[in-house]
């Protein structure tokens, strides 16, 4: 049954939004208020990326965040490490969709007619720009690389697995519209971003199988 504007559905959904939002927003301040405790990551760019992941991801993220920080490094797990290392285009992605939505809030255009074709190639152009700036600042510390080559194997190490992240999202975000909503969902609407986040994770789950391939075939590196 599709939720229509104006019936008891799209109010429930617009209540249950505004939770995700919270959960959402409460999870970035608890992680980022533990790192500015003084508990900072041995690789500086997830003192970033673990605050962005709690946006979308919520009380997982916090989970994860914690149990990451008790965990024994020395140990390692082959999906741990692909879902960490999927966490990087995550932050990328989530920080340039909400940057692109913003701009198509305020500058409004269209591709081919069509104002969704024009958010989701700005989204994406985004994400994937962010997303390599993330995984650029994971590799230059540890590399030593000049940033020319740095950038080169950035790009190497995540462009698919943000191309991944993004069908995901994009494909969740389709079902959320036109499957659920039956109508596109604007960013002034919060349930918006209650779909936004459930497509987040959907980007996880079908990045976290391509990076997996990436560590192992030495295309990208554990952390």
């Amino acid at each position: 049954m599709r939720l229509r504007r104006g019936s008891n559905g799209m109010a429930n959904a617009t209540t249950l939004a505004w939770i995700g939002i919270g959960l959402g927003v409460a999870s970035f301040l608890v992680i980022a208020a533990h790192l500015a405790l003084g508990h900072r990551q041995r690789m500086a760019v997830m003192n970033a990326v673990w605050p962005v992941t709690g946006l979308y991801a919520g009380p997982i993220a916090v989970a994860t965040y914690f149990a990451e920080f008790r965990r024994d490094h020395r140990r390692r797990n082959p999906w741990r490490d692909s879902a960490l290392a999927a966490t990087h285009c995550g932050a990328g992605c989530c920080l340039g969709d909400i940057g692109a939505e913003a701009w198509m809030h305020a500058k409004p255009f269209t591709l081919l007619g069509s104002a969704l074709a024009a958010s989701w190639t700005l989204d994406f152009a985004f994400a994937f720009v962010l997303g390599i700036a993330f995984q650029y600042a994971s590799i230059k510390p540890m590399s030593k690389l000049p940033a020319a080559r740095a950038l080169l194997a950035a790009l190497k190490a995540d462009s698919l697995s943000l191309v991944a992240w993004q069908a995901g999202m994009y494909g969740a975000m389709a079902f959320a519209m036109f499957g659920l909503a039956g109508r596109r969902l604007e960013p002034a609407e919060p349930v918006f971003w209650l779909a936004m986040q459930g497509a987040m994770i959907a980007g996880f789950l079908v990045s976290w199988p391509v990076n997996a391939l990436l560590l192992r075939a030495g295309i990208k590196e554990r952390m």
